[in-house]
């Protein structure tokens, strides 16, 4: 006797729950790091347009500003929420400069004109690219000739 079954049987849905798990599995890591790369990016996108901002400042002060709200950019915040960090080098009278300004594996220090940078993902930072909190940091090095992750500099 043949029956007509218009239903699937336990097996043919444990298959398709299966397949969904795997494809998720295989997906949503891949959409994450496809996310965090995005913000990764809008945040140098960010930053350069902060140093063309800066750079218009220096050309008409003949000074680097003392802060970004001098250039209008104090309320910009980064894809995480976190406002931008600024710290005058050159030229700045700012109190304990150099225990505040970003610094290299060597802890040699990285700008000479102004540090900018955004704290990432974590919200937190310290001086040194190597510290735990840094790692994460999208940062300007090198006098602008590097955009990107701290602990890729």
């Amino acid at each position: 006797m043949k029956k007509n079954s218009k239903g699937l049987s336990v097996i043919e849905l444990s298959i398709a729950i299966a397949v969904i798990g795997i494809l998720a599995g295989i997906g949503v890591p891949s959409y994450i790091s496809y996310r965090n790369n995005a913000k990764i990016s809008t945040a140098i996108d960010e930053m350069k347009l902060i140093e063309f901002e800066i750079t218009n400042y220096v050309y008409e002060y003949e000074e680097y500003p003392d802060s970004l709200s001098d250039i209008g950019k104090d309320n910009l915040t980064d894809p995480w929420g976190n406002p931008y960090q600024y710290l005058r080098l050159d030229g700045g009278t700012t109190k304990g400069l150099k225990g505040k300004r970003r610094r290299d594996k060597n802890a040699n220090p990285v700008n000479s004109d102004y540090d900018l940078y955004s704290m990432g993902k974590d919200g937190r930072t310290s001086a040194q690219f190597t510290g735990k909190n840094a790692r994460d940091d999208i940062v300007r090095a090198n006098d602008g000739e590097y955009y990107g992750l701290a602990e890729n500099h």
